[in-house]
């Protein structure tokens, strides 16, 4: 299959320029895209479990504890025990993990409103449409099922 009419090489030459944008746009402040994605994804005023960061943001416990341990360093995030269960750690934003937060807010406006600005509604409608479709042909296991009486 030609490299340029498969949907995964799209998919994959499309992020890793958007992660690039978005890694370069991050250094000018000091930080990474994985950073940011995690400031946006802490509850602003509660904060959020840390249990829950991982799921929320498709990354593995350990890639994520080095994150978070690199973010508290900097000032950016606090580990602190929840009141209503003492096992479990919230992560919360300090000021300086706010103010991050809304320089990253602002980044991917940013990068919205210009795509926005080149994409038809009717264009990222459909766009929206068929990478639902992929995640959920991907969630409900139906790409690699094992098929009757085909052979490779």
């Amino acid at each position: 299959m030609d490299k340029e009419k498969s949907i995964d090489h799209q998919l994959r030459a499309t992020w890793q320029a958007v992660a690039k944008l978005y890694n370069e746009q991050a250094a000018k402040h000091g930080s990474t895209m994985a950073t940011a994605f995690v400031l946006l994804n802490i509850d602003y005023e509660n904060g959020t479990p840390s249990t829950s960061l991982g799921p929320l943001m498709g990354m593995e416990p350990t890639s994520l504890s080095r994150l978070l341990k690199t973010m508290e360093d900097k000032g950016a995030i606090r580990r602190e025990k929840s009141q209503e269960d003492g096992r479990s750690v919230l992560v919360k934003l300090t000021d300086f993990g706010k103010e991050m937060r809304e320089v990253s807010k602002k980044s991917v406006y940013q990068f919205n409103n210009k795509v926005r600005e080149h994409i038809s509604e009717e264009d990222l409608n459909s766009f929206f449409k068929v990478t639902s479709t992929i995640n959920k042909l991907i969630a409900d296991k139906v790409i690699y099922q094992k098929q009757k009486n085909k052979a490779l």
